[in-house]
């Protein structure tokens, strides 16, 4: 029996968008990153029972049970209200699971999926649990073939790679600009130790895809193009690129003001990129 637990805000039962195949998608609750641009921001923060979401919720589906935040997830409506009234950009919807419960539920799923992806949040800020999840899959017979991934922004330590590298088949890393001044700006911290883990990653062969995000004005790989090729081209193989493009859907504060990407601008970078021989490139499909 394993009853470590996480804190998990949803679960999707199937995914394409979220690797490679049908994936049962898992998205913990927690980030260390504040990004302008998060499309999920009420999963950054971990809820302090504070209780100022209760009097919100329209349905009274929330309520305070020995100093805890207690979900009636029977009586709510997905309106958002407490999320939109936190100031930790939290959410008081999300549940705990233990390994084995969630064991359980990959067990339901496992005939109709390729694999299980875990993402957030920043999934790898409650690593212990994501190590018993995944040694728990490749050790049932039934479950071991699935493929184990992590969407990660690529915050974790390289020890703490080294410690779910054994159950982990890889990981999609975002390098959300490329220099540190930038990176600051829109995430709230630097990038060294998430260009560490992508190079740590790549020449361990777990590096499943590199993803950029296009911010219009915000982002900096045109401007940095011939430095980010090169570390691109430097890895140990060749890695998977993902173009990604903004959209302010979802989004909190000043980047709801911000405009999408044109499918002109995404074109260009991906230009720029196959003329440095950077070739593997999957762009977003964009009407602007």
């Amino acid at each position: 029996m394993n009853s470590r637990c996480a804190s998990i805000n949803k679960i999707l039962p199937f995914s394409c968008v979220d690797g490679p195949g049908n994936r049962l998608a898992i998205f913990l609750q927690g980030c260390n990153l504040r990004c302008k641009s998060c499309h999920n921001p009420y999963t950054m923060g971990i809820c302090d029972n504070c209780g100022d979401c209760i009097p919100t919720c329209p349905q009274q589906a929330l309520s305070l049970q020995k100093g805890v935040i207690s979900w009636n997830s029977a009586s709510c409506e997905q309106c958002d209200t407490c999320i939109q009234q936190c100031p930790r950009q939290s959410s008081p919807m999300t549940l705990t699971y233990t390994v084995d419960e969630l064991i359980t539920i990959t067990r339901k799923y496992a005939a109709f999926i390729n694999g299980v992806t875990v993402s957030g949040g920043e999934s790898t800020l409650q690593l212990p649990f994501l190590i018993d999840y995944f040694k728990a899959i490749k050790e049932a017979p039934d479950l071991k073939h699935l493929t184990c991934l992590i969407d990660s922004n690529g915050t974790l330590s390289l020890n703490g790679w080294q410690k779910i590298a054994p159950y982990m088949d890889g990981a999609m890393i975002d390098l959300k600009s490329w220099s540190e001044e930038t990176h600051l700006y829109l995430t709230g911290r630097g990038n060294q130790r998430i260009k560490e883990s992508i190079k740590w990653l790549a020449n361990n062969n777990l590096l499943t895809e590199l993803r950029l995000l296009y911010i219009p004005e915000k982002t900096d790989y045109l401007e940095k193009i011939e430095l980010l090729s090169q570390f691109i081209n430097s890895l140990a193989k060749s890695i998977p690129v993902r173009i990604n493009t903004f959209h302010n859907h979802g989004v909190y504060g000043e980047a709801s003001k911000w405009r999408p990407a044109y499918r002109e601008e995404i074109i260009t970078l991906q230009n720029e990129l196959t003329l440095r021989k950077i070739n593997l490139i999957n762009k977003p499909n964009i009407n602007l």
